[in-house]
Parts: structure tokens; C-alpha cells; sequence
């Protein structure tokens, strides 16, 4: 009552002073997103927006996927766009080279990345070269998709991870995303791009919600391929890192923060081309490098960092040798303790920032 008498005594000027003060408090909407639904979003928008998109691959029809990624997509878009295939990666990943050249924007599901070697022919000699062995007039704008990478309980078969299979072969572009902001921006951003893509999701992933601002959740939102994200600002160590492991890295940061070791997290977002300028300035700043990785250590995309860190300015900054957390360098177990001791934890990333940091 008394605040409002002091309304009415001051007049327009006080009226003013509060509507300013709720305008100030009122958030921008956000939601929470998994990154199922934040692939989904961006294949619909992708399909709505071009006709030319069109999806295929092993149950991604009918059954909405293997993950429920394409769900709801065929009763919207019919048999035409959305394409259930036989169990043959070779032919299909084939169909959908050629429909690109022929055109068409096709995205082709593999129900995992594993799957793929069964079409890397395909990926290799007919989607990464033509454009170069064309001289520049047979574009091939595909996007391979597909969870990538240590699941659970998945064993040797299922659960390799590709980024740096793919990323050691020029004419193509390398997408590994972490959350949905990234899953949705990058993929619109594959889907658009002239050159094969290869867009590597993580099936422990997809379940998992992050908040989505307004901005992100419009149409026209997309993040540029090639550039890496600050995710955790820090001045005593940098984390590289991609994908899952991102996640871990963060956690690790939140926790090395209480023994007042700050972490400066990046996300890659893309295996090729590699953002090596974001990753030289953080390490110029911090002075120490580690890198994060599901991957096998040998030829690895942590073993590529430190080689570009060693051959430019940056090297001259690092006040330790860099130094990579990876998987373990043998085939998946199956046994679940197995599992967990072949894949970084986040008590690993610990350990090797102390390390690096000699504390």
C-alpha cells in the first residue's frame, strides 16, 4: 500500500522507474532441448526450407530412427524425402553421392559410424575427391550422419570414434558437436555447405537437455563450420576437447575452480578444418596445453593439436609440455568396469592438468 501511495505522489517519473525495472528483470525465453530434438529441429527447418533435402538411411522412415532422431519426419514429409533403405551402407551411401552430384542436398544416416566403413569408398573416392578431381565444376553438398564413438555396452564393433579416420582426408568438412546448441546450428550449417560433410554425433548424447535461447531456437540460426567456442573462460591451463568429452572437461574445470585452478575449456565444434587460431591464442594466454579425447591416442585429433602448437607461435608460450587425455589403445571391452577404464573419465582430466601444472 505505502509503495503504492509513492507511485501516485511521484507521478509519471516513478511509473517509469518501475516499468524500466521489470523490463530489466524479465529474461530472454529459453528452453530446455535435448539434442535429439535439436538434430530434428534442424533437418525439418533443412527440409521445409529447400526441397531439394531429402533424408535416407536404415530405418529413419516408418520407425523414426534408430534414436528417434527423425521423428515425426516421414508423416510430415512422405516417402519421397524421407527414405527407409535395406541393410547395405555400400549402396545407399552410393544412391546419395550420387543424388548429390546429380542436384539433390541428401543427409544419409548411418545408424552408427562404425557402419560406415562399409561405405567409406563412397565417403573417400567418390564424395571427398570429385569437387578437386573436377576441377572445382561436380560439387557433392552431403551431409554423412550418425552417432560416433564410445556408447555402453556396445563392445570393439560398435563403439570407435571416426573424427580423426575422417579428419585426415582433404574435401571433406568434420563436424563433431557437443550440445544442442551445436547440434542444431552446425547441422543447418552442413546441410547448406557445397562440400561433403561428415557430422559426427554421440548416441550418450542425445538424451540430454541444455537450454536454448531464443535466438538459437529461430529458423534462421547456424554456426559456421571451422570455428571453435570459448565454453569456460580461464588463465592457467587450456582444455581442448570435442564432442562428449567437452562435458567432461567442464566438470573437471568446475572442480579444479575450488582449488583455484582456472580452466579456459574449448570446444572444437570442428575436427576439419581445425580452428587452430582459437586454440594458439588460449594457449599464448594460459601457457599450457591438454587435450581431450574419446579416440585411440596414435594419429589422433589430440596428437594433431599438439603437433600444430609445436610447429607454430604458440609453442614458444607453453611453460610444460602439452599433454593428452585419450581412450585406452585397444578395442573396446564389453565388461562395464572394462569399459570405463578405456574411455577418459573426468578424475583423468584432473590428474592431468596437475600434472601439466606440476601442483
Amino acid at each position: 500500500m505505502a509503495s503504492l501511495r509513492w507511485i501516485v505522489r511521484s507521478g509519471k517519473n516513478a511509473v517509469s522507474v518501475v516499468l524500466r525495472r521489470e523490463i530489466h528483470r524479465t529474461a530472454s525465453a529459453s528452453l530446455q532441448v535435448t539434442v535429439r530434438d535439436a538434430l530434428n529441429q534442424a533437418m525439418d527447418e533443412e527440409l521445409e526450407r529447400d526441397d531439394r533435402v531429402f533424408l535416407l538411411g536404415e530405418e529413419v522412415a516408418q520407425y523414426d530412427g534408430a534414436y528417434k532422431v527423425s521423428r515425426g519426419l516421414w508423416k510430415k514429409y512422405g516417402d519421397k524425402r524421407i527414405i527407409d533403405t535395406p541393410i547395405t551402407e555400400m549402396g545407399f551411401a552410393g544412391i546419395a553421392v550420387g543424388a548429390a552430384m546429380a542436384g539433390l542436398r541428401p543427409i544419409c544416416e548411418f545408424m552408427t559410424f562404425n557402419f560406415s566403413m562399409q561405405a567409406i569408398d563412397q565417403v573417400i573416392n567418390s564424395a571427398a575427391k570429385t569437387y578437386y578431381m573436377s576441377a572445382g565444376l561436380q560439387p557433392v553438398p552431403i551431409v554423412f550422419r550418425g552417432p560416433n564413438g564410445a556408447s555402453a555396452g556396445v563392445a570393439a564393433q560398435h563403439s570407435q570414434c571416426f573424427a580423426a579416420w575422417y579428419g585426415h582426408c582433404p574435401g571433406l568438412k568434420v563436424v563433431s558437436p557437443w550440445n544442442s546448441e551445436d547440434a542444431k546450428g552446425l547441422l543447418k550449417s552442413a546441410i547448406r555447405d557445397d562440400n561433403p560433410v561428415v557430422f559426427l554425433e554421440n548416441e550418450l548424447m542425445y538424451g540430454v537437455a541444455f537450454e536454448m535461447s531464443e535466438e538459437v531456437l529461430s529458423k534462421e540460426f547456424t554456426i559456421p563450420i571451422g570455428k571453435a567456442k570459448i565454453e569456460r573462460q580461464g588463465n592457467h591451463i587450456s582444455l581442448v576437447s570435442h564432442s562428449r568429452m567437452v562435458g567432461h572437461c567442464l566438470d573437471a574445470a568446475a572442480v579444479l575452480a575450488k582449488e583455484g585452478i582456472e580452466c579456459e575449456v574449448i570446444n572444437l565444434r570442428t575436427i576439419r578444418p581445425l580452428d587452430v587460431e582459437t586454440v594458439e591464442a588460449s594457449v599464448m594466454k594460459t601457457n599450457h596445453l591438454v587435450t581431450v579425447e574419446g579416440g585411440w591416442p596414435q594419429f589422433g585429433v589430440g596428437a594433431e593439436i599438439c603437433a600444430r602448437i609445436m610447429e607454430g607461435p604458440a609453442f614458444n608460450y607453453l611453460d610444460a609440455p602439452a599433454i593428452r587425455v585419450t581412450g585406452v589403445d585397444i578395442p573396446m571391452p564389453y565388461a562395464k568396469i572394462l569399459e570405463d577404464n578405456s574411455v577418459p573419465q573426468i578424475k583423468d582430466i584432473i590428474f592431468s592438468v596437475k600434472k601439466t601444472l606440476n601442483v
